[in-house]
């Protein structure tokens, strides 16, 4: 999401946001800015530096969110980007784009853990709406801006109960038949599935992990000089939060949702923000032929497909930056069009 200025980046969601150094404000602007600075005392209190030094938010249901800083500070930048980790990541995760580059562009990063990763509180009540409430609710608390600027969407998940795929794409496709029944036992034989990640009888988290199967050849080797996805390791998985929150993540994200992203129309009509996304070629996670037709039913969303990306292109420094600069900057780098 990206709010007056702000963007938001989702890696498998990555949103981002701008704010400039001296805005002019209109007369609206102004009353809302003094709201915002009345009410300063009581978002202060919801934000929090414990003991350890872990930052983080008190949500309006009592949930702490945990947050990372990176880039520029907050009151010297020109643009605050939001970062929205993907499965089984957190705001340990890596996001290549230099200190060159956001010292340059006067970028603040800010990462979260979503509900239930790392060292924020899970969410019982997790849903899609409840993902986006929380993400409001943080850049609310921290006062980054009142309206999005901007939204970028790297590899974002495909949900194959949307009803506008095709059935032509998606008849033969292994991950549509996978995902229902991963959902299935996930939601219904959570026991079963908690077993098998850490039974060691059996190779298990190598299904997910390093697999050529759902890596392409450029992934594999980011892999070799990266720890890969750390919350499916057997050591992490045998603690059951974690576990809990990588099987609630996975029935909210391919369970039926009650609306179709698909039937959305522009909501900047005005292009006063902008929607990207970011796919690679090679990604054997989420097909690029898919990504395509989304692109297709949503023209104002502007596409950007990188030939020998993988699925993993939060690590690829180029991709980053070039993201960063598409989102802020309005370049669109004519080696990320597709063919």
């Amino acid at each position: 999401m990206v709010f007056r200025r702000v963007v938001f980046m989702f890696l498998g969601c990555l949103g981002l946001a701008s704010q400039p150094r001296k805005p002019a404000l209109a007369p609206a602007e102004i009353t809302d800015s003094s709201s915002s600075s009345s009410s300063s005392s009581s978002s202060s209190s919801s934000t929090s530096e414990d003991e350890d030094g872990r930052l983080r938010v008190r949500l309006s249901d009592g949930r702490y969110l945990a947050y990372a800083e990176r880039g520029v500070p907050k009151s010297q930048s020109n643009y605050r980007v939001i970062v929205v980790h993907g499965f089984g990541a957190s705001k340990e995760m890596n996001f290549l784009a230099s200190q060159d580059l956001m010292d340059e562009l006067g970028v603040y990063l800010l990462l979260f853990d979503r509900a239930g990763y790392g060292e924020s509180d899970p969410n019982p009540k997790r849903s899609v709406k409840s993902e986006a409430s929380d993400i409001q609710e943080l850049a609310d608390q921290l006062q980054l801006g009142s309206k999005l600027a901007g939204v970028s969407l790297v590899v974002p998940t495909i949900n194959y109960n949307w009803r506008s795929l095709p059935g032509d794409l998606t008849k033969d496709d292994y991950r549509k038949n996978l995902s229902r029944w991963t959902v299935w036992v996930a939601r219904y034989a959570p026991g079963l599935v908690y077993w098998w990640f850490t039974q060691k009888m059996f190779p298990s988290s190598s299904v997910l992990d390093r697999n050529p199967a759902f890596f392409s050849n450029k992934d594999l080797e980011v892999l070799k000089n990266t720890p890969g996805y750390q919350l499916l390791s057997q050591n992490k998985l045998q603690k059951e939060g974690v576990f809990d929150a990588l099987r609630r993540d996975f029935i909210v994200a391919f369970s039926k949702w009650d609306f179709d992203p698909l039937d959305m129309t522009n909501p900047y009509p005005k292009n006063e923000s902008s929607v990207h996304i970011w796919q690679g070629y090679e990604d054997k996670v989420v097909p690029v032929q898919l990504q395509r037709f989304v692109s297709r039913k949503l023209p104002w969303i502007q596409y950007h497909e990188v030939p020998d990306g993988g699925h993993l292109l939060v690590h690829d420094t180029a991709v980053c930056e070039a993201i960063m600069r598409s989102l802020l900057l309005g370049e669109n780098p004519p080696l990320y069009r597709p063919a």
